[in-house]
């Protein structure tokens, strides 16, 4: 009896021990940064399906309910996504992008090429207008991208008049003309896109001395709808050019800087986006951790010349980035969203939130049929992904106060490599305390142990994303495969959390008094 009562013990400690083991401290009561909701801002560009098939399928579409051409089924789930802002036209496409030329009767506007994504005829069927309503649909904050690269100083003022300005001038009586009496009050401006490549090849020098020009022409009219211009940034570890444009540009013609950074294997060959390998998954996750190196890198440098952090750095392009889907238009940039893609956002959601005193925007590339889409379309039919699960369950965050947070999380390893398996941020707002975990771990579930420090909690609630596979997916003929689920495994006692997370899952906990 004695032994069997032995085996038993030694076999639960055991098991116990497969458990990798997390420990969070929360300080509940020093809460006090903001953390910006534009930091779950999205991207929608003319690239592939985005716009066209995707969001806009045609005023005179009988198929598939819409308004103003705009598919209604999409306008219900970015509200329900609470979008704060959303990034548009591009991309590379906005420097090579003429808004008078998406603007009047439809019938009448003169079409281009689509030089950078697909080589396909753009018909300017959907402008400035038709963005800017859909903006006012969701109730997300319109992010223009100005085109620098192959524009003018005039191009560029005349939009910001044309959208901005209440009357009396030529570009709002145009404006007027087209049918929209009050200006949209533009505050959210991109001054050119990637600089340093598609956006023109320049230099940090010269692209700064660019910025002052274009900044001080782009003027507004009305104190309550400020400009907020901010500058084409870097790309990845490029700190020399955060560098340049800090010292160079003055504060007070600059609200913030950009930073792009895509969670891609090789720039030759970026994988598939479902069946992938283990070892293709860890080099992803890898790419996705880089986000909190390169955002401590470039907020060193914002630190050295704007300590007081008025500056925010704004990461409008993120997220996974593979080969397209097999018999689709490489130009297009279609790919699944598996759970992998749920562990980027979880993660790189994280990231920001903890760097919420510097990181005050960032975009996700894209909104819909391309690269780590919230959305995917197919004719009539429409899905949400397991990323667009994710930024919804993180939305508790929006504008809520960052709690700081410590962690210690054993590693993910693989062939002697490691990363941190467990990422977590935390914030709080009239509802409570909110709390996100994410384990990227591909094999092991984590015993997660939550230390509240400040005050009494007596409840506790939660969602959960996860699911048999990590390649699990939405499809059109399974559109539910991979869905959030209440979370009831969280006990609270005595101020500690304990909860198990499972491998490659994604939890967002929410505690009360």
């Amino acid at each position: 009896m004695k032994r069997t009562i032995l085996s038993l013990i030694m076999v639960c400690a055991a098991l116990v021990n497969t458990l990798a083991q997390t420990k969070i401290t929360l300080n509940t009561d020093l809460a006090k940064t903001q953390i910006s909701k534009h930091i779950y801002g999205h991207f929608a560009e003319h690239l592939g399906r985005c716009i066209y098939g995707g969001i806009y399928v045609g005023e005179g579409n009988t198929r598939i309910p819409n308004t103003a051409g705009v598919r209604n089924d999409i306008i219900q789930a970015l509200k329900d996504l609470k979008v704060p802002n959303l990034r548009w036209p591009g991309g590379c496409f906005a420097d090579t992008y003429q808004w008078k030329d998406g603007i009047g009767p439809k019938a009448n506007r003169p079409k281009m090429v689509n030089v950078w994504w697909g080589g396909v005829t753009e018909d300017n069927s959907f402008g400035t207008h038709d963005f800017l309503d859909l903006c006012e649909r969701i109730g997300a904050e319109p992010y223009l991208a100005g085109n620098v690269g192959s524009g003018t100083v005039k191009d560029l003022t005349d939009w910001v008049t044309y959208v901005n300005h209440p009357g009396g001038s030529p570009m709002s009586e145009l404006r007027k003309q087209n049918g929209r009496e009050k200006p949209w009050s533009v505050k959210m401006w991109g001054v050119g896109n990637e600089a340093w490549g598609c956006g023109g090849n320049m230099t940090a020098d010269y692209y700064a001395n660019i910025y002052r020009q274009y900044a001080t022409f782009m003027t507004d009219w009305d104190n309550s709808s400020k400009l907020y211009r901010i500058a084409s940034g870097a790309s990845d570890g490029d700190y020399a050019w955060t560098e340049t444009l800090m010292k160079n540009i003055p504060h007070k013609m600059l609200a913030a800087v950009a930073l792009h950074h895509y969670s891609v294997l090789s720039w030759t060959d970026k994988g598939p986006s479902v069946d992938f390998t283990e070892a293709q998954y860890f080099k992803t996750m890898d790419e996705a951790w880089q986000m909190e190196e390169f955002i401590k890198g470039h907020s060193t440098i914002m630190d050295k010349y704007d300590p007081q952090k008025n500056i925010a750095l704004i990461v409008d392009e993120w997220g996974g980035w593979y080969n397209v889907e097999p018999g689709t238009n490489p130009g297009f940039l279609y790919q699944q969203n598996t759970m992998r893609d749920a562990m980027i956002a979880g993660l790189t959601l994280n990231i920001f939130n903890n760097h919420a005193d510097r990181v005050r925007g960032a975009n996700l590339a894209q909104i819909v049929n391309v690269l780590q889409s919230v959305i995917l379309t197919n004719e009539e039919k429409m899905i949400l992904t397991p990323t667009y699960h994710v930024m919804k369950m993180y939305n508790v965050h929006q504008d809520a106060r960052l709690i700081p947070i410590s962690i210690e999380s054993p590693a993910y390893e693989y062939q002697g490599k490691k990363l941190t398996a467990v990422s977590a941020s935390a914030s709080r707002n009239e509802n409570g305390v909110n709390i996100s975990l994410t384990n990227i771990d591909y094999t092991k579930a984590h015993e997660v142990t939550i230390s509240l420090r400040g005050e009494e909690f007596s409840k506790v609630s939660g969602q959960i994303l996860s699911s048999a596979k990590i390649s699990d997916h939405n499809t059109f003929e399974q559109p539910q495969k991979v869905s959030v689920k209440d979370f009831s495994g969280a006990r609270l006692e005595k101020g500690v959390l304990k909860l198990t997370v499972p491998a490659y899952s994604v939890i967002v906990l929410n505690v009360r008094k």
